[in-house]
């Protein structure tokens, strides 16, 4: 059963309190930050806090590591910390193509791991990154792409959506998994909920979030709705019973039901199941 993704929770490294806390808060995944939430003179530190906070039991949560690039002086001893560290993946910030993928995997032969995709060129890339053979999953890094792209801040994030759509694409393509950008805002409820719902209906498999507050708003927005269950459990009844007829369709709800969308509402109750599963 894949794990779930609805929330994507940024912990800096530096601070071992907020890790300590992390491991009973309700976020499917963490990302311990070693990069931008962490300042120049305690880089050394926080991988040592980091070590010591991953020998604790994070139950079912995702444990991934951002690194810094290799391009810094604490990249590649980064790298070379998380190849013997319990963790479930490795963030690479600044992907800009395969090739950044090549480097960090030469330093850490099996940990999965995943990209950050937040310039420019990621997104022009993003086919190629996505198909590494050694790439699980890709972050969305919206504000330093928006920074990048010189655009304003917009509610529907217009000037957003060519590069969120070619890196949906790209991981879909390749069977990835793949989380939007954090919402800054964190005080903004409203806000958050209306971006996650955008991001949902787009096809993200979850957020990744500044605060815990945010936590409860992104599990809902990317979890199935009691609605939503309902009907996949009655799309495939339905299909099942046409099928046994040897008819190769149904109706539920005045609506056609084909193979493609039994596939679908199957693909849905596993994702509830995985997410109740999180809650044991």
């Amino acid at each position: 059963m894949a794990r779930p993704y609805r929330s994507v929770l940024y912990i800096p490294a530096a601070n071992a309190r907020a890790m300590d806390k992390a491991r009973a808060l309700p976020t499917d995944a963490i990302i311990f930050d070693l990069e931008d939430a962490v300042a120049p003179d305690a880089k050394t530190a926080a991988r040592s806090a980091l070590a010591t906070a991953l020998t604790q039991d994070y139950g079912p949560r995702g444990r991934i590591v951002r690194i810094n690039a290799l391009s810094t002086e604490w990249g590649a001893d980064d790298a070379r910390a998380c190849a013997r560290l319990p963790l479930d993946a490795v963030l690479i910030p600044k992907v800009d193509g395969p090739g950044d993928l090549d480097r960090v995997a030469a330093l850490i032969p099996d940990t999965p791991l995943w990209a950050m995709m937040e310039t420019p060129r990621a997104m022009l890339n993003a086919a190629a990154i996505a198909a590494h053979p050694r790439l699980q999953g890709m972050v969305m890094g919206t504000n330093d792409l928006a920074k990048d792209l010189g655009s304003r801040a917009r509610a529907d994030r217009l000037p957003m959506m060519a590069g969120l759509g070619l890196c949906l694409l790209a991981a879909r393509a390749e069977g990835r998994v793949i989380v939007d950008g954090v919402f800054n805002a964190f005080r903004d409820d409203e806000g958050l909920r209306d971006e996650c719902a955008q991001g949902r209906d787009m096809g993200f498999d979850g957020k990744t979030l500044i605060h815990p507050a945010q936590l409860a708003i992104a599990n809902a927005a990317f979890a199935p709705t009691d609605d939503e269950i309902a009907l996949a459990r009655r799309q495939i009844e339905a299909f099942e019973a046409a099928d046994a007829q040897g008819q190769g369709v149904a109706v539920v709800d005045g609506k056609i039901v084909e193979n493609l969308h039994v596939e679908t509402a199957r693909q849905m109750l596993q994702r509830a199941d995985a997410i109740a599963a999180m809650a044991q």
